[in-house]
């Protein structure tokens, strides 16, 4: 009998069937343009497109609102404003370089030099610009850039007060917030090549090109450590601005799981398990939003304000570090045990009460929703966390009874001034009970003698 064979089909554009053939299979695999670049796993590659699984969860908050910056969203119509005002700072730049000093050929030679190394920092393909596309785009941006962090910090010789950006505070806000979003990057490297060759076009100064970047970004968030210039770009540069130079070890499996570690309950649960919240302020020695402690029944946790800046922060800083694989993740750390602990408006309101959160968005139910949200759809594993130990010491004392009773008499008894009052008045009451029984008693048993 013969043998029959049938090619497989596919559905062309005009809802017909065609026939794939092994030769017309070659040829569109050869002529596919890859979106994802196939080195994106390197430890190279660490600007991303956010996955789609974040951005429906929190939407507009990883691209760019008025700027953009590299290859990602380049050319988008919104954004010509700040396109045009990027050759108004690089026109600046060039009228105040000395005749000695480096011209534009000199700026593009610079970058070109590290045309490759550049892609290599993008898991997008960045085919579709060509080498000298690539280049100038890289040029206008970073010096964008630099230009921008030299009149904030007083090193440009154009007045800051000439500029218009820096006449409407809300340009200038979403201006920050647009540099610190994960798909608006560039390689640090790029912008430290810029800052070195620009060097005669500014004065004199001692500040690194990083002090510069976090003196600026200081002006809308509390920086606690500056002491490094290691970032793969600004965004990374800021998150380790937040990690304290002991927690920058890479977190290590200590041979827990999430199985064998249990996440922690509600801060209302565990506050009727007996679990005290604490507000660490700088008095306190909080390195960090990230340093939380627990001793003694007491978990300490250092105060975080949530307005449209760190909530965006917060956001593209996990985002970096799901994509990224090849740094710890703190952030997401952190977002994992603040979506434990605030699960309910009740949640959100009780760490408000308690100095934890401080809050410039609207309700407790919104703040409730932005925790749940932060930890949404983001892999997380207690065992390779730098909170593994605070997570089982927490669990520990909560599963303690004596701690449970002692909590729920304390909260019957003790957590208002008039029960206080009340128990105070039924603890005195029962002592006036209990004399005049032992003085009945005795009279019974001893009664007095007479004379």
């Amino acid at each position: 009998m013969a043998s029959s064979s049938s090619s497989p089909m596919s559905v062309n554009g005009d809802g017909n069937y065609s026939v794939i053939t092994v030769a017309s299979l070659k040829e569109t695999v050869n002529g596919t343009e890859w979106l994802l670049d196939p080195s994106a796993g390197n430890e190279s590659f660490c600007i991303f497109r956010v996955p789609k699984c974040l951005v429906d969860v929190n939407k507009n908050t990883y691209g760019p609102h008025i700027v953009s910056i590299g290859p990602y969203h380049h050319g988008e119509k919104h954004l010509e404003m700040m396109q045009q005002h990027k050759r108004r700072f690089l026109r600046d730049l060039l009228a105040q370089t000395p005749p000695t000093g480096p011209g534009l050929d000199d700026y593009q030679q610079a970058v070109a030099l590290r045309e490759e190394e550049i892609r290599g920092c993008y898991s997008e393909s960045t085919l579709k610009f060509c080498k000298d596309q690539l280049v100038d785009m890289m040029l206008l941006d970073g010096l964008f850039i630099i230009e921008l962090l030299c009149k904030i910090g007083g090193l440009s010789k154009t007045p800051i007060g000439d500029d218009p950006i820096f006449h409407f505070a809300s340009v200038f806000t979403y201006l920050i917030r647009d540099l610190l979003r994960l798909e608006n990057q560039i390689p640090f490297f790029v912008l430290q090549t810029l800052f070195n060759a620009s060097r005669d076009s500014r004065h004199a100064s001692d500040s690194s090109l990083a002090e510069l970047a976090l003196q600026l970004f200081e002006s809308a968030v509390e920086i606690p450590y500056g002491d490094h210039d290691q970032g793969k770009h600004l965004l990374d540069l800021l998150r380790l601005s937040f990690i304290h130079p002991s927690m920058r070890l890479k977190e290590i499996n200590l041979g827990f799981t999430s199985s064998s570690v249990q996440i922690i309950q509600s801060a209302k649960k565990l506050h009727l398990a007996g679990i005290k919240f604490k507000a660490r302020h700088a008095q306190n020695e909080a390195m960090s939003f990230l340093d939380i402690r627990f001793s003694n029944g007491v978990l300490e946790i250092p105060l975080i304000t949530l307005d449209d800046l760190c909530t965006d922060l917060l956001l593209n800083f996990i985002a970096f570090e799901q994509c990224y694989s090849h740094s710890p993740r703190h952030i997401t750390t952190y977002a994992a045990f603040m979506s434990c602990l605030v699960r309910s408006p009740t949640d959100a309101a009780f760490l408000c009460e308690h100095d934890i959160i401080e809050k410039y968005i609207a309700t407790d139910e919104e703040v409730a929703n932005f925790f749940r949200n932060m930890g949404k759809d983001v892999p997380f594993d207690i065992g390779q966390s730098y909170l593994l130990e605070l997570f089982k010491d927490v669990n520990e004392y909560q599963r303690n009874m004596w701690h449970v009773r002692w909590a729920g008499f304390r909260l019957k008894y003790f957590d208002t001034p008039w029960s206080f009052l009340s128990a105070l008045a039924a603890v005195i009451l029962l002592l006036f009970t209990a004399i005049q029984t032992f003085f009945a008693v005795y009279a019974y048993v001893l009664p007095p003698k007479d004379e």
